[in-house]
């Protein structure tokens, strides 16, 4: 990659050519706050957070839209531009209902954390509150407009990253806001339910109602996973809190999906946890079944529990019976799409070479 050479508050840096102001000072470690700049999506200069100053332009250009070129002299935290920040962190604060008590996106949330470094405990400004929506009436995804930035990441979310593009500003000047066609609510238009919105929103607009008063993201363990819905192999972010799965995110900077989820990836995790699935293995209670075993271990008078070992013993002897007795192709193998590629590959390897027949199928096979 060819790079170029800037000077940043200095400091003198080689940067890859070809990208914004934004995407150069972050390559070179120097931090510039934003709100609406996904690098999923194009840049949009929505925020003003990342206004800089660069000699030989005038103002304060916003970084996120600036091509860099070589030679530019860059300067990113002078006192004009930290009350310029200022000034603007505290308007959003002012235009809002902003409640961290009870907010979910408490400790994640870019404009809580812009006002701590600023050190905002209360904005001079005082403006009138418009009515805002509240938009509960779907199962997923809870629309809070009291909250909005009006950064624009979740409507360029769904028209550039999902393609669906069912949301859009409406309005204009200090009535704009996210809004649906005819104000419609989610569950009444085109909405696929993916929750790429809410992975995009940088505040507390747009919550995953499921995982509500369950866990915020600082309190829970974040585990990398494989999506188990389909053989596509989405790479997800498990957030668990007392053992339990209580929200799933996309992983952005691996393949396939890149922080995409689809409406059961993101949404569809209660049977991670579901009291009827099955923890240990079971087998069926045969009347000329001669194994001792403890009471206690009984389900239903029909299953008793068992340990792996026992269970794949067991599996083994039934297969050889049958398959002796039956012939091979009495025995046919049904896989299915939740699990992996590679499982259901090993699965119909088994069955061809290891029973010796052709008796495959599979729940996505229609």
């Amino acid at each position: 990659m060819d790079t170029i050479k800037i000077t940043v508050n200095g400091t003198a840096y080689e940067v890859p050519e070809g990208g914004t102001v934004l995407e150069a000072c972050r390559a070179a470690g120097v931090d510039i706050p934003t709100l609406c700049y996904d690098s999923r999506t194009e840049p949009y200069g929505a925020c003003r957070l990342c206004v800089v100053e660069i000699e030989k332009l005038r103002g304060f250009p916003v970084s996120c839209t600036t091509p860099v070129e070589g030679g530019m002299a860059i300067r990113t935290d002078t006192d004009e531009i930290r009350e310029i920040r200022r000034s603007i962190v505290e308007l959003l604060l002012a235009a809002g209902e902003h409640d961290c008590i009870s907010c979910e996106a408490s400790g994640i949330c870019t404009l809580q954390k812009l006002a701590y470094d600023f050190g905002i405990d209360k904005p001079r400004f005082e403006l009138e509150k418009t009515d805002k929506l509240v938009d509960d009436g779907n199962p997923f995804i809870l629309r809070d407009d009291r909250k909005c930035v009006r950064c624009g990441r979740c409507i360029r979310a769904c028209h550039e990253v999902r393609g669906q593009g069912v949301i859009d500003l409406v309005n204009r000047g200090y009535d704009a806001r996210v809004g649906t066609v005819f104000d419609r609510p989610l569950h009444e238009v085109d909405c696929a339910f993916c929750g790429e919105c809410i992975q995009a929103c940088p505040v507390g607009a747009l919550l995953d109602k499921k995982s509500r008063f369950k866990g915020r993201d600082a309190d829970t363990e974040k585990v990398k996973s494989t999506c188990s819905y389909c053989g596509v192999g989405c790479q997800t972010v498990l957030h668990v809190a007392d053992g339990k799965v209580v929200r799933v995110s996309g992983a952005e900077d691996v393949p396939p999906n890149y922080g995409m989820l689809c409406v059961k990836g993101r949404f569809g995790f209660d049977a991670y946890q579901h009291p009827d699935r099955l923890t240990t293995p079971l087998i069926r209670v045969r009347p000329d079944d001669s194994v001792v075993y403890n009471r206690e271990d009984l389900v239903d008078l029909t299953f008793r529990r068992a340990t792996w070992n026992e269970a794949l013993d067991y599996t083994v002897k039934r297969l050889t019976e049958i398959i002796e007795k039956n012939g091979p192709d009495s025995f046919a193998m049904a896989s299915s799409a939740r699990a992996t590629n590679e499982s259901n590959y090993a699965a119909m390897k088994f069955a061809r070479m290891v029973i010796g027949t052709n008796n495959v199928d599979h729940c996505a096979r229609a």
